[in-house]
């Protein structure tokens, strides 16, 4: 079986958890879109250069190494809000179209997970998803996350932080977060992780037996 699927959602909805179970369970290939953005958020932020810059931020796009994409320090809480304010920039997202279709587009399968995969970057995908949770939900799994990482954080910084971000990237200009009209809805607030994964991937097979 090959097919692509595509996945969007908010921030810490699990969506990226999801992604990676469901890619393993139909051997598919991964790939977390939004590491894209925090790779060029990190390399700007490492040379010091104005995230306000499309400019720079697009050449640091066209010259991205995918190496980069294991980076741990892309997990980090400033690249992750750092990635949030270049992807706002149009001459980015035209960067890193070409390298999210070709992907999509080897064979085998695909699984693309991100903000904009069903409705810009692979509006033909086989299957739709889109991830949410409520903002506090979401906001203690990421508080959590961090807190593993050794972040010295709290909880309202991060919901706050969350909540801006959410704002950001549903007002956006060029590819805002929004469900496709044929995604299918993946509430995760309630569920663990095993639960969600179990659902997603009962959502997927009934649409491909269709």
């Amino acid at each position: 079986m090959s097919a692509v699927i595509a996945i969007d959602g908010t921030f810490a909805s699990g969506k990226g958890t999801v992604g990676k179970r469901v890619a393993e369970h139909y051997g598919f290939g991964y790939l977390d879109t939004g590491k894209l953005y925090r790779a060029v958020a990190h390399a700007m932020l490492t040379a010091g250069a104005d995230l306000t810059d499309a400019g720079q931020a697009a050449e640091a796009a066209k010259t991205l190494d995918p190496k980069s994409l294991s980076n741990p320090a892309l997990k980090s809480g400033d690249v992750g809000a750092a990635a949030s304010k270049i992807a706002v920039h149009t001459p980015v997202r035209a960067a890193l179209l070409k390298f999210q279709r070709d992907f999509a587009s080897a064979p085998g399968g695909a699984v693309l997970d991100g903000r904009d995969i069903g409705t810009v970057i692979c509006p033909d995908a086989d299957v739709k998803l889109y991830v949410d949770a409520r903002p506090l939900v979401r906001a203690e799994r990421r508080f959590k996350e961090l807190s593993g990482y050794g972040e010295d954080t709290s909880l309202d910084t991060v919901f706050a932080q969350l909540r801006e971000r959410d704002h950001r990237d549903k007002s956006r200009a060029q590819a805002p977060l929004k469900a496709a009209d044929d995604a299918h809805l993946l509430d995760t607030s309630d569920l663990d992780i095993e639960t969600a994964v179990n659902a997603a991937v009962a959502i997927i097979d009934a649409v491909l037996a269709r």
